[in-house]
């Protein structure tokens, strides 16, 4: 199978998103996944999952592959947000400047604070007992 792909990578937390964008008719699949059934039918991550294409108008011109592995759903979806805004701007670099202006085009980079030893969590203290 010799199809001409476009690819991005997008990170977020753990997660890591790998993306192939293929001229198809708009079908995205998460992990060999139907995005709607890996995404178990949240209206709101299916939502902000098309937010690159919808902003590109180019949700029905491709398909979009996506392998994602780490973090929990919203951090997989941030990531494939950030891939998706990628593969498209080297698709079409016109498209850039609206894809930044709406924040696509950057990587969040905050991450999970360590614990620290003698503490609860990474901040949390024991309770003070004055007694």
């Amino acid at each position: 199978m010799n199809t001409k792909y476009t690819y991005g990578l997008g990170r977020r937390k753990g997660a890591v998103a790998r993306v192939r964008l293929i001229k198809g008719k708009g079908n995205i699949t998460i992990n060999n996944r139907e995005a709607k059934a890996y995404l178990c039918d949240n209206k709101t991550l299916l939502a902000e999952l098309t937010d690159p294409l919808a902003l590109a108008n180019k949700q029905k011109e491709f398909d979009v592959t996506v392998r994602v592995s780490g973090g929990g759903l919203a951090g997989q979806v941030d990531a494939i947000k950030l891939a998706i805004s990628k593969a498209l701007t080297l698709d079409a670099p016109d498209l850039r400047p609206i894809l930044k202006k709406a924040g696509l085009m950057k990587r969040d980079p905050r991450e999970k604070e360590r614990k620290k030893y003698g503490l609860r969590s990474a901040r949390k203290k024991e309770q003070f007992s004055k007694r």
